[in-house]
Protein backbone atom coordinates (compact mmCIF):
# COMPACT_ATOMS: atom_id res chain seq x y z
CA UNK A 1 0.00 0.00 0.00
CA UNK A 2 1.62 3.26 -1.08
CA UNK A 3 0.85 6.95 -1.09
CA UNK A 4 1.96 8.09 -4.54
CA UNK A 5 4.11 11.15 -5.18
CA UNK A 6 2.34 14.34 -6.13
CA UNK A 7 -1.03 13.33 -4.69
CA UNK A 8 -3.19 16.45 -4.45
CA UNK A 9 -0.10 18.56 -4.97
CA UNK A 10 1.55 17.59 -1.68
CA UNK A 11 4.76 16.51 -3.38
CA UNK A 12 5.26 13.41 -1.26
CA UNK A 13 7.32 10.52 -2.50
CA UNK A 14 5.78 7.06 -2.14
CA UNK A 15 5.07 6.41 1.54
CA UNK A 16 4.21 2.92 2.71
CA UNK A 17 0.75 2.85 4.25
CA UNK A 18 0.59 -0.81 5.28
CA UNK A 19 1.51 -2.59 8.48
CA UNK A 20 5.09 -3.89 8.68
CA UNK A 21 5.14 -7.35 10.25
CA UNK A 22 7.89 -9.97 10.07
CA UNK A 23 9.73 -8.13 7.32
CA UNK A 24 6.74 -7.58 5.03
CA UNK A 25 4.27 -4.76 4.39
CA UNK A 26 0.75 -6.04 4.89
CA UNK A 27 -2.82 -4.84 4.59
CA UNK A 28 -4.95 -4.42 7.68
CA UNK A 29 -8.58 -4.63 8.67
CA UNK A 30 -9.93 -1.56 6.90
CA UNK A 31 -8.12 1.76 6.91
CA UNK A 32 -7.52 4.97 8.87
CA UNK A 33 -7.76 8.41 7.30
CA UNK A 34 -4.73 10.63 7.90
CA UNK A 35 -5.88 14.25 8.01
CA UNK A 36 -3.84 17.40 7.41
CA UNK A 37 -4.73 19.61 10.41
CA UNK A 38 -3.86 22.72 8.41
CA UNK A 39 -6.83 22.31 6.06
CA UNK A 40 -8.80 19.23 7.12
CA UNK A 41 -8.01 17.37 3.89
CA UNK A 42 -7.31 13.63 3.87
CA UNK A 43 -3.64 12.97 3.11
CA UNK A 44 -3.74 9.18 2.94
CA UNK A 45 -5.47 6.00 4.06
CA UNK A 46 -3.28 3.70 6.14
CA UNK A 47 -3.90 0.10 7.14
CA UNK A 48 -5.76 -0.44 10.39
CA UNK A 49 -4.23 -2.99 12.74
CA UNK A 50 -6.16 -5.25 15.14
CA UNK A 51 -5.20 -7.64 17.95
CA UNK A 52 -4.77 -10.28 15.23
CA UNK A 53 -2.00 -8.20 13.66
CA UNK A 54 -0.55 -7.53 17.10
CA UNK A 55 -0.28 -11.27 17.67
CA UNK A 56 1.49 -11.73 14.33
CA UNK A 57 3.90 -8.93 15.22
CA UNK A 58 4.64 -10.42 18.64
CA UNK A 59 5.12 -13.87 17.10
CA UNK A 60 7.68 -12.36 14.73
CA UNK A 61 9.43 -10.41 17.49
CA UNK A 62 9.68 -13.52 19.67
CA UNK A 63 11.12 -15.61 16.83
CA UNK A 64 13.74 -12.95 16.07
CA UNK A 65 14.69 -12.14 19.67
CA UNK A 66 17.38 -14.73 20.39
CA UNK A 67 19.38 -14.12 17.23
CA UNK A 68 19.06 -10.33 17.49
CA UNK A 69 19.99 -10.30 21.16
CA UNK A 70 23.06 -12.46 20.52
CA UNK A 71 24.22 -10.52 17.47
CA UNK A 72 27.66 -8.98 17.96
CA UNK A 73 27.38 -5.42 19.26
CA UNK A 74 29.43 -4.09 16.37
CA UNK A 75 27.09 -5.74 13.86
CA UNK A 76 24.06 -4.12 15.49
CA UNK A 77 25.88 -0.80 15.59
CA UNK A 78 26.77 -1.05 11.91
CA UNK A 79 23.11 -1.47 10.99
CA UNK A 80 22.19 1.55 13.07
CA UNK A 81 24.95 3.67 11.50
CA UNK A 82 23.68 2.65 8.06
CA UNK A 83 20.16 3.69 9.09
CA UNK A 84 21.49 7.04 10.28
CA UNK A 85 23.20 7.70 6.94
CA UNK A 86 20.09 6.80 4.95
CA UNK A 87 17.95 8.85 7.28
CA UNK A 88 20.04 11.96 6.56
CA UNK A 89 19.49 11.46 2.85
CA UNK A 90 15.72 11.59 3.37
CA UNK A 91 15.47 14.72 5.50
CA UNK A 92 13.23 16.61 3.08
CA UNK A 93 10.54 13.96 2.65
CA UNK A 94 10.48 13.09 6.35
CA UNK A 95 10.29 16.71 7.52
CA UNK A 96 7.62 17.56 4.96
CA UNK A 97 5.56 14.51 5.94
CA UNK A 98 5.78 15.48 9.61
CA UNK A 99 4.44 18.94 8.81
CA UNK A 100 1.63 17.59 6.65
CA UNK A 101 0.30 15.12 9.19
CA UNK A 102 1.07 16.93 12.48
CA UNK A 103 0.66 20.56 11.38
CA UNK A 104 3.85 21.86 12.97
CA UNK A 105 5.82 24.49 10.99
CA UNK A 106 8.40 23.07 8.61
CA UNK A 107 11.21 24.75 10.56
CA UNK A 108 10.13 22.78 13.64
CA UNK A 109 9.87 19.55 11.64
CA UNK A 110 13.41 20.04 10.36
CA UNK A 111 14.65 20.69 13.90
CA UNK A 112 12.88 17.54 15.11
CA UNK A 113 14.41 15.57 12.25
CA UNK A 114 17.95 16.70 13.06
CA UNK A 115 17.51 15.96 16.77
CA UNK A 116 16.07 12.53 15.94
CA UNK A 117 19.03 11.77 13.70
CA UNK A 118 21.36 12.77 16.53
CA UNK A 119 19.53 10.38 18.86
CA UNK A 120 19.90 7.51 16.40
CA UNK A 121 23.62 8.26 16.05
CA UNK A 122 24.01 8.45 19.83
CA UNK A 123 22.46 5.03 20.35
CA UNK A 124 24.54 3.55 17.52
CA UNK A 125 27.67 4.84 19.23
CA UNK A 126 26.62 3.39 22.60
CA UNK A 127 26.09 -0.20 21.42
CA UNK A 128 29.72 -1.25 21.79
CA UNK A 129 29.99 0.33 25.25
CA UNK A 130 27.44 -1.66 27.21
CA UNK A 131 29.62 -3.17 29.89
CA UNK A 132 29.06 -5.65 32.69
CA UNK A 133 31.34 -6.07 35.67
CA UNK A 134 33.68 -8.55 37.37
CA UNK A 135 34.48 -8.35 41.06
CA UNK A 136 35.54 -10.41 44.07
CA UNK A 137 32.67 -11.40 46.35
CA UNK A 138 32.49 -9.87 49.82
CA UNK A 139 33.86 -13.03 51.46
CA UNK A 140 36.31 -13.78 48.68
CA UNK A 141 34.92 -17.23 47.94
CA UNK A 142 33.71 -16.48 44.41
CA UNK A 143 33.67 -13.90 41.70
CA UNK A 144 30.67 -11.68 41.01
CA UNK A 145 30.13 -11.57 37.27
CA UNK A 146 27.37 -9.22 36.07
CA UNK A 147 26.27 -9.26 32.43
CA UNK A 148 23.78 -6.99 30.63
CA UNK A 149 21.16 -8.84 28.61
CA UNK A 150 18.22 -7.59 26.50
CA UNK A 151 14.87 -7.41 28.28
CA UNK A 152 13.21 -8.98 25.24
CA UNK A 153 10.35 -8.18 22.85
CA UNK A 154 9.28 -4.59 23.45
CA UNK A 155 6.13 -2.63 22.70
CA UNK A 156 6.85 1.01 21.88
CA UNK A 157 3.77 3.27 22.01
CA UNK A 158 4.40 6.72 20.53
CA UNK A 159 2.41 10.00 20.47
CA UNK A 160 1.45 12.29 17.60
CA UNK A 161 3.08 15.52 18.77
CA UNK A 162 6.67 14.44 18.02
CA UNK A 163 6.06 11.61 15.54
CA UNK A 164 9.71 11.00 14.60
CA UNK A 165 11.59 11.89 17.79
CA UNK A 166 9.53 9.63 20.02
CA UNK A 167 9.94 6.64 17.70
CA UNK A 168 13.68 7.11 17.28
CA UNK A 169 14.28 7.72 20.98
CA UNK A 170 12.49 4.50 21.92
CA UNK A 171 13.40 2.24 19.00
CA UNK A 172 17.01 3.45 18.94
CA UNK A 173 17.51 2.43 22.56
CA UNK A 174 15.63 -0.86 22.23
CA UNK A 175 17.45 -1.95 19.08
CA UNK A 176 20.83 -0.92 20.49
CA UNK A 177 20.14 -3.05 23.56
CA UNK A 178 19.29 -6.06 21.43
CA UNK A 179 15.52 -6.03 21.87
CA UNK A 180 13.07 -6.77 19.09
CA UNK A 181 10.30 -4.20 18.74
CA UNK A 182 6.64 -3.59 17.98
CA UNK A 183 6.12 0.09 17.23
CA UNK A 184 2.57 1.41 17.59
CA UNK A 185 2.16 4.80 15.96
CA UNK A 186 -0.40 7.43 16.88
CA UNK A 187 -3.29 7.23 14.43
CA UNK A 188 -2.94 10.95 13.63
CA UNK A 189 0.70 10.63 12.46
CA UNK A 190 1.43 7.16 11.06
CA UNK A 191 3.26 8.22 7.89
CA UNK A 192 6.37 9.51 9.65
CA UNK A 193 6.70 6.21 11.48
CA UNK A 194 6.34 4.34 8.21
CA UNK A 195 9.16 6.35 6.62
CA UNK A 196 11.49 5.56 9.53
CA UNK A 197 10.54 1.87 9.50
CA UNK A 198 11.21 1.69 5.77
CA UNK A 199 14.73 3.00 6.40
CA UNK A 200 15.38 0.22 8.91
CA UNK A 201 14.03 -2.32 6.43
CA UNK A 202 16.20 -1.04 3.58
CA UNK A 203 19.47 -1.13 5.52
CA UNK A 204 18.92 -4.77 6.41
CA UNK A 205 17.49 -5.14 9.90
CA UNK A 206 16.54 -8.85 10.15
CA UNK A 207 12.96 -10.01 9.77
CA UNK A 208 10.89 -9.67 12.90
CA UNK A 209 13.26 -7.26 14.65
CA UNK A 210 11.18 -4.21 13.70
CA UNK A 211 7.38 -4.39 13.43
CA UNK A 212 5.02 -1.46 12.84
CA UNK A 213 1.31 -1.25 13.63
CA UNK A 214 -1.16 1.56 12.99
CA UNK A 215 -4.60 1.38 14.58
CA UNK A 216 -7.69 3.45 15.27
CA UNK A 217 -8.34 1.44 18.43
CA UNK A 218 -5.27 1.29 20.63
CA UNK A 219 -6.76 -0.21 23.79
CA UNK A 220 -7.53 -3.70 22.41
CA UNK A 221 -4.02 -4.02 20.96
CA UNK A 222 -2.29 -2.86 24.17
CA UNK A 223 -4.56 -5.09 26.23
CA UNK A 224 -3.79 -8.12 24.08
CA UNK A 225 -0.04 -7.62 24.03
CA UNK A 226 0.36 -6.82 27.73
CA UNK A 227 -1.56 -9.95 28.67
CA UNK A 228 0.81 -12.12 26.64
CA UNK A 229 3.72 -13.24 28.86
CA UNK A 230 6.08 -13.22 25.88
CA UNK A 231 6.05 -9.41 25.82
CA UNK A 232 8.71 -8.26 28.26
CA UNK A 233 8.77 -4.48 27.93
CA UNK A 234 6.47 -1.53 27.22
CA UNK A 235 7.69 2.01 26.66
CA UNK A 236 4.92 4.59 26.46
CA UNK A 237 4.75 8.33 25.91
CA UNK A 238 1.37 9.93 26.46
CA UNK A 239 -1.13 10.94 29.10
CA UNK A 240 -0.86 9.99 32.75
CA UNK A 241 -4.35 8.48 32.58
CA UNK A 242 -3.42 6.04 29.81
CA UNK A 243 -0.02 5.36 31.37
CA UNK A 244 -1.73 4.32 34.61
CA UNK A 245 -3.97 1.95 32.67
CA UNK A 246 -0.99 0.38 30.92
CA UNK A 247 0.83 -0.09 34.23
CA UNK A 248 -2.21 -1.90 35.59
CA UNK A 249 -2.38 -4.12 32.52
CA UNK A 250 1.31 -4.93 32.72
CA UNK A 251 1.15 -5.81 36.40
CA UNK A 252 -0.31 -9.27 35.80
CA UNK A 253 2.78 -10.42 33.88
CA UNK A 254 5.19 -8.08 35.71
CA UNK A 255 6.09 -6.36 32.42
CA UNK A 256 9.07 -4.02 32.54
CA UNK A 257 7.59 -0.51 32.06
CA UNK A 258 8.96 2.89 31.07
CA UNK A 259 6.48 5.76 31.15
CA UNK A 260 6.92 9.35 29.95
CA UNK A 261 3.64 10.94 30.93
CA UNK A 262 1.98 14.32 31.49
CA UNK A 263 3.76 17.49 32.52
CA UNK A 264 3.06 20.82 34.18
CA UNK A 265 6.11 22.84 33.11
CA UNK A 266 6.50 25.65 35.69
CA UNK A 267 8.58 28.38 34.03
CA UNK A 268 9.99 30.52 36.86
CA UNK A 269 11.39 34.01 36.29
CA UNK A 270 13.13 35.32 39.42
CA UNK A 271 13.66 38.99 40.18
CA UNK A 272 17.25 39.08 38.88
CA UNK A 273 16.53 37.30 35.59
CA UNK A 274 17.56 38.56 32.17
CA UNK A 275 14.02 39.53 31.14
CA UNK A 276 14.74 39.62 27.41
CA UNK A 277 16.21 36.12 27.55
CA UNK A 278 13.31 34.85 29.67
CA UNK A 279 10.76 36.26 27.22
CA UNK A 280 12.54 34.79 24.22
CA UNK A 281 12.80 31.35 25.80
CA UNK A 282 9.22 31.46 27.12
CA UNK A 283 7.92 32.06 23.60
CA UNK A 284 9.82 29.00 22.33
CA UNK A 285 8.96 26.83 25.33
CA UNK A 286 5.25 27.70 25.24
CA UNK A 287 4.35 28.01 21.56
CA UNK A 288 6.54 25.36 19.92
CA UNK A 289 4.23 22.83 18.27
CA UNK A 290 1.30 25.13 19.14
CA UNK A 291 1.87 24.37 22.81
CA UNK A 292 1.21 20.66 22.24
CA UNK A 293 4.25 19.36 24.14
CA UNK A 294 4.56 17.63 27.50
CA UNK A 295 7.53 19.87 28.37
CA UNK A 296 5.81 23.13 27.38
CA UNK A 297 5.64 26.03 29.84
CA UNK A 298 2.30 25.32 31.53
CA UNK A 299 2.59 28.00 34.22
CA UNK A 300 4.81 31.07 33.77
CA UNK A 301 5.62 32.19 37.32
CA UNK A 302 7.15 35.67 37.48
CA UNK A 303 8.44 37.67 40.45
CA UNK A 304 6.36 40.85 40.83
CA UNK A 305 9.50 42.98 40.65
CA UNK A 306 9.86 42.09 36.96
CA UNK A 307 6.35 40.88 36.15
CA UNK A 308 5.18 44.11 34.50
CA UNK A 309 8.24 44.32 32.26
CA UNK A 310 8.12 40.61 31.42
CA UNK A 311 4.39 40.58 30.66
CA UNK A 312 4.54 43.66 28.42
CA UNK A 313 7.37 42.25 26.31
CA UNK A 314 5.92 38.74 26.26
CA UNK A 315 2.46 39.84 25.12
CA UNK A 316 4.00 42.02 22.38
CA UNK A 317 5.90 39.03 21.03
CA UNK A 318 2.84 36.78 21.23
CA UNK A 319 0.82 39.29 19.22
CA UNK A 320 3.53 39.24 16.55
CA UNK A 321 3.46 35.45 16.11
CA UNK A 322 2.21 34.34 12.70
CA UNK A 323 -0.25 31.46 12.51
CA UNK A 324 -0.92 29.29 9.48
CA UNK A 325 -0.07 26.28 7.34
CA UNK A 326 3.26 24.86 8.45
CA UNK A 327 4.48 24.63 4.87
CA UNK A 328 4.45 28.45 4.81
CA UNK A 329 6.91 30.59 6.82
CA UNK A 330 4.83 30.77 10.01
CA UNK A 331 5.55 30.61 13.74
CA UNK A 332 2.58 28.55 14.94
CA UNK A 333 0.65 25.80 13.20
CA UNK A 334 -2.76 24.28 13.93
CA UNK A 335 -4.02 22.11 16.73
CA UNK A 336 -3.94 18.42 15.81
CA UNK A 337 -7.74 18.09 15.43
CA UNK A 338 -11.02 19.98 15.53
CA UNK A 339 -11.81 18.32 18.87
CA UNK A 340 -8.58 19.53 20.41
CA UNK A 341 -9.17 23.05 19.07
CA UNK A 342 -12.77 23.22 20.27
CA UNK A 343 -11.97 22.09 23.82
CA UNK A 344 -9.96 25.31 24.29
CA UNK A 345 -13.13 27.34 24.73
CA UNK A 346 -13.91 25.30 27.83
CA UNK A 347 -10.30 25.67 28.95
CA UNK A 348 -10.47 29.45 28.66
CA UNK A 349 -13.80 29.53 30.44
CA UNK A 350 -12.23 27.63 33.35
CA UNK A 351 -9.27 30.03 33.45
CA UNK A 352 -11.40 33.18 33.43
CA UNK A 353 -13.79 31.81 36.06
CA UNK A 354 -10.76 31.26 38.26
CA UNK A 355 -9.79 34.92 37.92
CA UNK A 356 -7.66 34.93 34.80
CA UNK A 357 -7.58 37.98 32.52
CA UNK A 358 -7.19 37.36 28.77
CA UNK A 359 -4.52 39.79 27.55
CA UNK A 360 -4.49 38.67 23.92
CA UNK A 361 -5.99 35.94 21.74
CA UNK A 362 -8.71 33.62 22.98
CA UNK A 363 -10.47 32.62 19.77
CA UNK A 364 -10.35 30.03 17.04
CA UNK A 365 -9.19 31.39 13.69
CA UNK A 366 -11.92 31.24 11.09
CA UNK A 367 -10.20 29.47 8.22
CA UNK A 368 -9.87 25.88 7.02
CA UNK A 369 -7.92 23.77 9.48
CA UNK A 370 -7.80 23.64 13.27
CA UNK A 371 -6.19 26.95 14.24
CA UNK A 372 -6.40 28.86 17.52
CA UNK A 373 -4.96 32.26 18.33
CA UNK A 374 -1.84 32.37 20.51
CA UNK A 375 -3.32 33.43 23.83
CA UNK A 376 -2.07 34.94 27.09
CA UNK A 377 -4.00 34.79 30.38
CA UNK A 378 -2.73 36.62 33.46
CA UNK A 379 -3.45 35.81 37.11
CA UNK A 380 -2.71 38.25 39.90
CA UNK A 381 -1.14 35.58 42.06
CA UNK A 382 -0.70 31.83 42.57
CA UNK A 383 -3.82 29.96 41.52
CA UNK A 384 -4.30 26.19 41.49
CA UNK A 385 -6.60 26.17 38.44
CA UNK A 386 -4.04 24.40 36.22
CA UNK A 387 -1.52 23.04 38.72
CA UNK A 388 -2.58 19.50 37.84
CA UNK A 389 -3.85 19.98 34.30
CA UNK A 390 -1.82 20.21 31.12
CA UNK A 391 -2.99 22.99 28.83
CA UNK A 392 -1.45 21.31 25.77
CA UNK A 393 -2.43 24.36 23.72
CA UNK A 394 -1.16 27.76 22.50
CA UNK A 395 -2.37 29.33 25.75
CA UNK A 396 0.18 30.90 28.08
CA UNK A 397 -0.69 31.65 31.70
CA UNK A 398 1.27 34.19 33.78
CA UNK A 399 1.19 34.23 37.58
CA UNK A 400 2.72 36.99 39.71
CA UNK A 401 4.52 35.89 42.89
CA UNK A 402 6.28 37.57 45.79
CA UNK A 403 9.81 36.29 46.14
CA UNK A 404 11.71 33.04 45.79
CA UNK A 405 9.86 31.02 48.44
CA UNK A 406 6.42 31.69 46.96
CA UNK A 407 7.73 30.93 43.47
CA UNK A 408 9.17 27.60 44.60
CA UNK A 409 6.10 26.58 46.59
CA UNK A 410 3.78 27.36 43.69
CA UNK A 411 6.05 25.62 41.15
CA UNK A 412 6.05 22.43 43.22
CA UNK A 413 2.29 22.52 43.82
CA UNK A 414 1.56 19.86 41.21
CA UNK A 415 1.10 16.12 40.91
CA UNK A 416 3.35 16.26 37.85
CA UNK A 417 7.13 16.33 37.82
CA UNK A 418 8.45 16.31 34.27
CA UNK A 419 10.11 19.54 33.05
CA UNK A 420 10.65 22.82 34.89
CA UNK A 421 12.53 26.02 34.16
CA UNK A 422 14.19 28.76 36.19
CA UNK A 423 15.68 32.07 35.05
CA UNK A 424 18.19 33.95 37.20
CA UNK A 425 21.59 35.59 36.69
CA UNK A 426 22.93 34.04 39.92
CA UNK A 427 24.46 30.58 39.38
CA UNK A 428 24.38 29.69 43.07
CA UNK A 429 20.73 30.67 43.26
CA UNK A 430 19.97 28.69 40.08
CA UNK A 431 21.48 25.49 41.45
CA UNK A 432 19.84 25.87 44.86
CA UNK A 433 16.43 26.55 43.29
CA UNK A 434 16.86 23.79 40.71
CA UNK A 435 17.72 21.20 43.34
CA UNK A 436 14.52 21.98 45.24
CA UNK A 437 12.25 21.77 42.19
CA UNK A 438 10.40 18.44 42.35
CA UNK A 439 10.86 17.68 38.67
CA UNK A 440 12.96 15.22 36.69
CA UNK A 441 14.42 17.96 34.48
CA UNK A 442 15.32 21.59 35.10
CA UNK A 443 16.20 24.08 32.37
CA UNK A 444 18.34 26.89 33.74
CA UNK A 445 18.09 30.02 31.59
CA UNK A 446 16.86 27.92 28.66
CA UNK A 447 13.50 26.66 27.46
CA UNK A 448 14.64 23.65 25.40
CA UNK A 449 16.43 20.72 27.04
CA UNK A 450 16.18 17.57 24.88
CA UNK A 451 19.60 16.17 24.06
CA UNK A 452 20.81 12.64 23.18
CA UNK A 453 23.31 12.74 26.04
CA UNK A 454 20.75 13.71 28.70
CA UNK A 455 18.35 11.45 30.65
CA UNK A 456 14.82 12.53 29.71
CA UNK A 457 12.00 11.75 32.13
CA UNK A 458 10.01 12.80 35.15
CA UNK A 459 8.96 12.09 38.71
CA UNK A 460 5.59 11.71 40.46
CA UNK A 461 2.70 11.37 37.98
CA UNK A 462 4.99 12.25 35.08
CA UNK A 463 6.41 8.80 34.69
CA UNK A 464 8.89 6.05 35.41
CA UNK A 465 12.35 5.61 33.91
CA UNK A 466 14.49 7.70 31.60
CA UNK A 467 15.02 7.94 27.86
CA UNK A 468 18.36 8.80 26.22
CA UNK A 469 21.63 9.61 27.89
CA UNK A 470 23.74 6.75 29.19
CA UNK A 471 20.61 5.53 30.96
CA UNK A 472 18.36 5.13 27.92
CA UNK A 473 19.66 1.81 26.65
CA UNK A 474 19.78 0.33 30.15
CA UNK A 475 15.99 0.74 30.31
CA UNK A 476 15.96 -2.14 27.79
CA UNK A 477 18.60 -4.27 29.54
CA UNK A 478 18.48 -6.51 32.59
CA UNK A 479 21.39 -7.48 34.78
CA UNK A 480 22.30 -11.12 35.08
CA UNK A 481 24.49 -12.05 38.05
CA UNK A 482 26.65 -15.19 37.85
CA UNK A 483 28.54 -16.42 40.91
CA UNK A 484 31.79 -17.96 39.71
CA UNK A 485 33.63 -20.28 42.07
CA UNK A 486 37.37 -19.80 41.94
CA UNK A 487 39.46 -22.49 43.62
CA UNK A 488 43.19 -22.94 44.24
CA UNK A 489 45.45 -23.50 41.27
CA UNK A 490 46.70 -26.71 42.83
CA UNK A 491 50.31 -25.65 42.34
CA UNK A 492 52.61 -26.58 45.25
CA UNK A 493 54.03 -23.67 47.16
Amino acid sequence: MDLQAGAAGWGLAAVRTGLFIDGEWQSGDGSISVVNPADGAVLAEVANGTPHHARLALDAAVRAQEAWGRMAPRARANLMHAAHRLMLEREDIIARTMTLESGKPLTESRAEFLLSADFLLWFAEQVAHLHGSYATSSQGGCRVVVAQQPVGPSLLITPWNFPLLMIVRKAGAALAAGCTTIIKTAQETPLTGALFTEILEEVGFPRGVVNLIHTNSSAPISDFLLRDPRLRKVSFTGSTRVGSQLLALGAENIVNCSMELGGDGPFVVLDDADVDLAVEQAIICKFRNAGQACVAANRIIVDRKVEGDFTERFVAKVKALTVGNGLDPVDVGPMISARQRDRLYDTLADLTRAGGEVLTGGRAIQRPGFFFEPTVVRFDGPNAVICNNELFAPIATIFGVDGVDEALDFANNSRYGLASYVFTRDLTRAVAFGERLEFGMVGINRGIMADPAAPFGGTKASGIGREAGHHGIYEFLEQKYMALTVGDLGVPA
